[in-house]
């Protein structure tokens, strides 16, 4: 594993991890870097459907909630969910409550299975080859450069979403690649830009 500079209390990281210690935990174990298991993959679909119109934070807050309410993110659990189920879930203030996206949950949950089982490589291939496999590494040194779609994006949200997936116009594309390190925004002075990594 590599080390990312300096001890803990002197990083340097993007600023809006600094709001909470839920965000800088997740900045530094997981935001931007290359993902490409099946299972957190899945997870961060479901998860940045649900961001749509909110706030990270919030989302990250409400995880351990959205994760007890859909089976651990276990596709095929949640592709099996009854209307009764989801009805439930919507009297659940540990998650979203936003009818629209919960009955998405289960539609993008099947359509996740059929990717798996139709195409070769499944969900991470057809994800991975908008950017052949290897993460875009941005050397942006302020926060407000940082774009919130792009074009491999909007081809992103425009795949999936012929594919049948909801809820994934090129915004949350974007969030989504930021999230499972198809792409690596961190800015230049923060410790877990590529540049910064000490091997």
């Amino acid at each position: 594993m590599p080390k990312y500079g300096p001890p803990l209390d002197s990083l340097v990281r993007c600023p809006w991890s600094h709001r909470s210690a839920l965000e800088i935990n997740y900045h530094d174990t997981e935001w931007g870097r290359p993902c490409f298991d099946t299972q957190k993959l899945f997870e961060y679909l479901i998860l940045d459907t649900f961001q749509a119109g909110i706030s990270w934070r919030i989302i990250l807050q409400k995880r351990e909630g959205f994760r007890a309410a859909f089976y651990n993110f276990s596709a095929q659990a949640m592709a099996a969910m009854s209307d009764h189920e989801l009805e439930f879930l919507l009297q659940n203030p540990a998650i979203i409550r936003n009818r629209l996206k919960v009955w998405a949950a289960r539609k993008n949950a099947r359509v996740f299975l059929e990717v798996e089982e139709k195409n070769p490589g499944g969900f991470a291939h057809l994800i991975w080859k908008h950017v052949k496999g290897i993460p875009i590494v941005n050397t942006y040194t302020d926060q407000t450069q940082v774009p919130a779609k792009t074009i491999v994006s909007e081809a992103l949200s425009k795949e999936l979403n012929k594919t049948g997936f909801s809820f994934f116009g090129p915004v949350t594309a974007y969030a989504f690649m930021q999230a499972a390190g198809l792409v690596n925004d961190h800015l230049v002075t923060c410790h877990c830009h590529p540049a910064n990594i000490v091997a």
